[in-house]
């Protein structure tokens, strides 16, 4: 019997675990034997995989895994984080960890310094050992080899990279400092192959992008004034070791940080309002002919709202704007002729802040967005987990999106662009996982009841995380 058939009796409660401790559905403690009762010891559970996670550790700078598995009787249990086999050892005194993602059973993290690239930065691709196996009306994850580096980039020459995108399942990292990013294709890596990595040309100092079709890219210059003042470079993807921007443009106002392609637009996110091209995957448009729109976004005061990272749900592209009481969701429809803004208000308190949102469709098909308010470090507030149902009568318009629940969370640990708190899902998109990095502890969350059904206790600053997989079965 598949797991989905079982996962409908959960109703556990959230309670502090260390190690591979389970809870059960009453939310107590599932220990070891009592050796101080007499008791015989009970009969091991079975337990199968059901996610394997990777972490990013904060303090440490450095990325661990673990498999959450889960029992007969529905109890997650999480083993102890590992390293990385093959992953060598960062300087958090001079290092982070930046952005992360996975594809093809493949893990790609950014590595960054703080010297603008001069100490060591670059990128690291770990082999995650996770496999699917496909029987055509179904198919079983397998979680047999453990993980391993399979290639890297890090020295004096990657850039400093600071962001890292997944397009059409393939990998870009912003080479900041080169003025460019790297594409990395994770089918070049299959049966061990060696994966040819290549530098395209493109966007500058601190790179936002979005590429299309793997045919071209969009890549901005965060610079807020001079002669790359929301500057955008367009560059074809192509099989060449290196391309050059056929052409450039240039939006109203720049600092440009975000961009995202989504129905045959590229949206970017200036200092002003938001902005969109049509996309040209030919290449037959010069500079002048782009036609650049613009949304605004209102003000806060005299100044005028803006976002700083986009994410897409189906042909919606979905951000936050605002700050503690004017927060709110922003809903576009890309394929819209005109795209208007939908708002929702969102409950941010004071001293707290809205993050990009993290969205998921269910196994049971319904469209949420996970929007946690964190708090700079020495701020005390509560921290909150704030779940938005993007399109509650499933009729594929959002303008009907609503707030259905906010939960407290454990504790964010936000230093600059860090400590954030993150989340991620399992394939099957029953479960949600993410991390309190405040607190050294990881939760699951139920996607059917909205509720935490358990939270682990791992110890540092767990930030970032990927989770690869679902429920492993022998059917």
């Amino acid at each position: 019997m598949r797991l989905a058939c079982r996962l409908s009796l959960l109703a556990l409660v959230g309670v502090a675990l260390t190690g591979a401790t389970a809870c059960n559905r009453s939310g107590a403690v599932a220990t070891r034997e009592d050796k101080t009762s007499g008791e015989k010891p009970r009969k091991a559970m079975s337990v199968r995989p059901f996610a394997r996670l990777f972490v990013q550790d904060l303090d440490t700078c450095s990325l661990r895994w673990a498999d959450l598995k889960v029992s007969e009787k529905d109890e997650f249990t999480l083993g102890e984080l590992a390293a990385v086999e093959g992953l060598k050892k960062l300087n958090p005194a001079k290092q982070k960890l930046v952005q992360m993602a996975d594809s093809g059973g493949l893990v790609c993290v950014g590595v960054r310094d703080d010297e603008d690239g001069k100490a060591e930065s670059g990128w690291v691709l770990v082999r995650s050992g996770v496999g699917y196996i496909d029987h055509g009306d179904h198919g079983h994850w397998t979680f047999k080899k453990k993980p391993e580096v399979i290639d890297s980039r890090l020295d004096k020459s990657q850039g400093n990279p600071a962001h890292l995108y997944r397009y059409d399942g393939r990998f870009f990292l912003a080479n900041d400092k080169l003025n460019g990013y790297t594409r990395i294709d994770p089918k070049e890596y299959e049966d061990g192959s060696k994966g040819k990595p290549r530098f395209l040309v493109g966007g500058g100092n601190h790179i936002t992008l979005a590429v299309v079709d793997d045919k071209v890219g969009y890549s901005a210059w965060i610079d807020g004034g001079g002669p790359n003042k929301g500057r955008v470079d367009v560059t074809p993807v192509t099989t060449s070791e290196k391309s050059e921007p056929k052409y450039s443009f240039n939006l109203p106002t720049g600092s440009i940080h975000g961009a995202i392609a989504n129905s045959g637009r590229v949206f970017f996110a200036p200092s002003d309002g938001i902005c969109y091209v049509e996309v040209d995957t030919a290449l037959r448009l010069k500079a002048d002919d782009v036609k650049v729109n613009y949304i605004s976004l209102g003000k806060d005061g005299e100044k005028a709202r803006r976002t700083g990272a986009f994410v897409n749900h189906s042909h919606h592209v979905l951000f936050v704007t605002g700050k503690e009481a004017t927060s709110a969701l922003v809903l576009l429809d890309a394929k819209k002729a005109e795209p208007k803004p939908i708002s929702l208000a969102l409950g941010v308190k004071k001293g707290t802040r809205a993050v990009t949102p993290r969205v998921a469709v269910t196994s049971e098909g319904k469209a949420y967005a996970f929007i946690f308010h964190d708090h700079a470090k020495g701020v005390d507030v509560e921290d909150a987990l704030e779940i938005i149902a993007l399109d509650p009568n499933c009729d594929g318009d959002c303008s009907d999106a609503k707030v259905v629940k906010t939960l407290k969370v454990g504790k964010s640990a936000v230093e600059g662009h860090f400590g954030h708190h993150d989340m991620a899902f399992d394939a099957e998109r029953q479960f949600g996982i993410f991390t309190n990095p405040g607190d050294g502890t990881i939760s699951v969350l139920s996607l059917k009841t909205l509720e935490v059904v358990t939270t682990f206790n791992v110890g540092g600053t767990p930030a970032a995380l990927v989770a690869l997989g679902g429920a492993e079965t022998n059917d």
